[in-house]
């Protein structure tokens, strides 16, 4: 595998703020077919994110000019956009779903001078490749071992600095984990890794879960809203819930789960002004091509069904106001109007 060469000076929209973003990713596998991704974005301030939905056909760039991605839209997908600027997540027509989380613990490569020829990928613009692109975590693997491209992209919020690291699981609950540790891209992939917080990186995580395995659930589990316990607690509870549930109960089941590792609307720590609430939930449907969203300030779900769109090339990009539709609950279909786009903040 090539060592993907990286840069960055933080993207918008993806939840990292120096030491203390929580945020939690927890994939559900029914044994009815059933896939459902979780996850909370939290944040010191709430974060206004907008839902698009891009059709296939669309002509697209990792970045405005120098060596660049350059790409048509292969699948049509929708998308959680921060501050209208970059790509938190999203979910595309074949069920392939991609979340960028805060891991403080990223270090990425230097990038590539100018004189070089190594494609550049705007970190606003890097979940809309993967999506555009594959249709399984199988052909986005396959990518990434042959891949040789820079990392870019700006402060935001103040001069906020983004570590990442992102999770992508297909329709069939495989699942692939991509970080940078030491300037060195490395890949996890398997149907058992059904959860993602911060940091630490996968591999230590995993030595915490280990431990914490070892002790049992039952009787105690960590409960504070330190990543390494948020991990903890997600992954007891997916892993003891029933398998065997028709859709509502499973989506009853990784609700309440996304619940138990989220921060209370509001909480502060005295001493640590960074730890951050929950300012939104979503769910990503794998099988059904629904993705459902839940601003921390409304009382239910609303939902775009991509299988009831016209995603056809040529077809508009649509958009959901979240300013103006925060409260709603239900399909929200009707509710999505003809856009020109979000402009991507490089």
């Amino acid at each position: 595998m090539k060592i993907i060469k990286s840069a960055i000076i933080a993207l918008c929209a993806l939840c990292a703020f120096d030491e203390a973003e929580a945020c939690s990713r927890v994939v559900y596998q029914g044994d009815k077919g059933i896939v459902l991704v979780g996850r909370t974005l939290d944040w010191r301030t709430p974060i206004p994110t907008n839902l698009y939905v891009y059709p296939r056909g669309v002509s697209k760039t990792s970045m405005p000019d120098g060596p660049c991605l350059r790409w048509k839209s292969k699948y049509a997908s929708v998308l959680a956009v921060g501050y209208d600027g970059g790509v938190t997540e999203g979910m595309n027509e074949r069920g392939l779903v991609m979340n960028g989380l805060f891991c403080k613990g990223t270090v990425y490569r230097v990038a590539p001078d100018s004189t070089s020829t190594v494609p550049v990928v705007s970190l606003a613009m890097f979940v809309s490749w993967f999506l555009d692109n594959f249709s399984t975590v199988g052909e986005a693997d396959e990518w990434l071992r042959t891949a040789d491209f820079a990392i870019y992209g700006k402060t935001f919020d103040g001069g906020t600095v983004s570590t990442l690291h992102w999770a992508i699981t297909d329709a069939t609950g495989d699942n692939l984990l991509i970080e940078y540790t030491d300037g060195e891209m490395k890949t996890y992939r398997g149907r058992d890794l059904t959860v993602l917080t911060n940091d630490p990186a996968h591999p230590q995580m995993t030595a915490v879960e280990n431990y914490w395995r070892a002790v049992g659930g039952t009787n105690m589990l960590p409960g504070t809203v330190r990543s390494a316990d948020r991990y903890v607690r997600a992954s007891y509870f997916v892993g003891h819930v029933p398998k065997d549930y028709a859709f509502p109960e499973a989506f009853a089941a990784i609700t309440s789960i996304m619940g138990v590792v989220s921060v209370p609307y509001g909480y502060e720590l005295p001493g640590e002004p960074n730890v951050s609430s929950t300012q939104w939930t979503s769910v990503s449907d794998a099988i059904g091509h629904r993705y459902y969203f839940r601003p921390a300030t409304s009382i239910g779900y609303l939902y775009v069904d991509l299988d009831r769109l016209n995603l056809s090339s040529g077809a508009p990009v649509l958009k959901l106001d979240m300013a103006r539709h925060g409260d709603v609950s239900g399909c929200a279909n009707a509710l999505l109007e003809t856009n020109s786009g979000f402009t991507p903040m490089w």
